[in-house]
């Protein structure tokens, strides 16, 4: 199997299970607390923060965006290369909407429902914009930092956050936003309303972009060999 192949199904396995955190776990939020929006939402950000964490340990070492917003900035760092970039994105979106399948057919609903969830207003779409900014600069900030170990905590204890402080929830991926268009559940969203949440996401990738390049203009270099010992004179002659 090639690196990008692996690399490939990597992001699409990471991004089902991301999608089936997000969405079976609001189900089971519904069912176990049906009269408590907040608490349901309390179980999920957690499920989600958690499932992450877990998920980026594991495949870090391959690949672990998750996101076409990451993957585009990573294109943009020249981090990837094109071709990459468009393989990687594809199985995200991919793996999210057979995450969704799954999570649905796990709690015998129909494999796929188009969600009622309509989310729209401008301070819905400022978040979205505010959630993306801050995971970009989460991520890129803890890689360039010097501790890629330390992304996933990072990552999931933001996600988990965000949850709370974005009116939006904080969607910030358009792989999930799209796989939470075919789920009427609680994590679903309207169809209609998904195209205003990507968009509001790539904006914020592109402000994510432009502030990562502000505060780490170049990615702290590894030490340089070190030459090698000149032939001693005496010996050779």
């Amino acid at each position: 199997m090639s690196v990008l192949t692996r690399r490939a199904v990597a992001e699409f396995a990471g991004t089902a299970f991301l999608v089936m955190a997000v969405v079976g776990s609001g189900v089971m939020a519904s069912r176990l607390s049906p009269n408590d929006v907040g608490l349901q939402l309390l179980q999920n950000s957690i499920a989600t923060g958690a499932a992450l964490v877990a998920l980026i340990l594991a495949l870090q070492p391959v690949s672990a965006s998750f996101n076409p917003v990451v993957t585009l900035v990573e294109r943009a760092l020249g981090i990837l290369d094109t071709s990459t970039a468009l393989v990687l994105i594809a199985a995200q979106f991919a793996g999210g909407l057979a995450g969704t399948v799954l999570a649905n057919l796990m709690f015998g609903l129909d494999a796929v429902t188009l969600s009622t969830h309509e989310r729209a207003g401008g301070g819905l779409w400022l978040g979205e914009v505010i959630a993306t900014i801050g995971l970009l600069l989460v991520i890129f900030g803890t890689i360039r930092s010097g501790r890629p170990d330390r992304v996933a905590f990072a990552v999931g204890g933001y996600i988990a956050a965000a949850y709370w402080f974005t009116s939006s929830t904080s969607f910030a991926n358009p792989a999930v936003t799209v796989a939470r268009t075919v789920t009427d559940t609680f994590a679903g969203i309207a169809p209609a309303s998904a195209p205003a949440f990507i968009l509001a996401q790539l904006l914020g990738g592109a402000v994510g972009f432009f502030l990562i390049r502000a505060l780490y203009p170049s990615v702290p270099a590894l030490p340089a060999p070190l030459p090698a010992p000149a032939p001693d004179r005496k010996v050779l002659s």
